[in-house]
């Protein structure tokens, strides 16, 4: 009885879910308006077969991967001395670490106009220090885009492995310890295949992030440095392509499934082994 009333309560929660959100993606992405579903078949072979597209793919990819990479070595070790510190300031510094998810997108990505522009404060340090006759042009390139989106994300894998380490019982690296491993050995044998799990988890996030992310590429990356959000974008509202819109739409999702599932057999041959 309780069960059944149970899962009356989520019949709500999942026909709004349902109805205002799974129908309407469906319906984009396979049956955009005035577009059949044979023409988004069609427009996606011809993007899978043609270099300057599929050089998008593998720019969204490479930057995805990388971004999460950083994200997930920059953001561990963080969390691990915050779930680990004994200080009454772990708290603040915590709240600090995640602060920036309070933020707008587009604010902290406006910050990174200031930095990489052309008289921006990175191109004054080196010209000011004579390393270059000239600012460098660090706004509109891969670089700019990666910066961008770490800075966007870092916060997020933090909170996600601060969780994950959070549940591993402290003893065990004293344990560890006690019968002679050293502080990095019993991180790396002992909390980080224990957080697996939840690396995982922010990997996965932070990679569905990147690749579906549109303000930073937009705004630092610019109309060279493409990625599939920003050329979704262009097909939704400039050149009003649907077709191409909707098959752009259903690689970025395949995308996002795709690591989804490998980064879940990672998770579950990690926790096996």
């Amino acid at each position: 009885m309780r069960a059944r009333s149970t899962s009356l309560l989520l019949l709500p929660g999942l026909a709004f879910l349902l109805v205002g959100f799974l129908l309407p993606a469906a319906a984009m992405l396979f049956a955009p308006p005035g577009v059949t579903f044979l023409q988004v078949l069609e427009r996606m072979g011809a993007m899978l077969t043609d270099p300057y597209d599929l050089g998008i793919m593998w720019r969204t990819v490479r930057i995805g991967l990388v971004v999460t990479a950083l994200c997930v070595v920059l953001g561990f070790p963080i969390a691990s001395l915050l779930a680990r510190s004994q200080s009454r300031w772990a708290g603040v510094l915590l709240a600090l670490a995640i602060f920036p998810l309070l933020l707008s997108n587009v604010v902290r990505t406006f910050g990174w106009l200031v930095i990489l522009g052309s008289n921006g404060v990175i191109g004054q340090i080196l010209t000011g220090l004579g390393v270059v006759d000239d600012a460098p042009q660090l706004l509109y390139t891969e670089v700019a885009i990666v910066l961008g989106l770490v800075q966007l994300f870092l916060p997020l894998a933090i909170i996600t492995c601060y969780s994950a380490v959070a549940q591993v019982d402290p003893g065990l690296d004293e344990a560890a310890r006690g019968l002679g491993a050293s502080r990095t050995r019993a991180f790396w044998t002992v909390l980080v295949p224990l957080s697996l799990p939840g690396i995982v988890v922010a990997a996965t996030l932070v990679f569905a992030g990147s690749v579906t992310a549109y303000t930073t590429p937009y705004l630092l990356g610019g109309s060279s440095q493409r990625m599939l959000s920003t050329q979704l974008f262009s097909y939704a509202s400039v050149t009003v392509d649907w077709a191409a819109a909707s098959a752009t739409a259903i690689v970025m999702t395949v995308l996002v499934f795709l690591v989804s599932g490998l980064s879940s057999l990672v998770g579950r041959k990690g926790a096996t082994s």
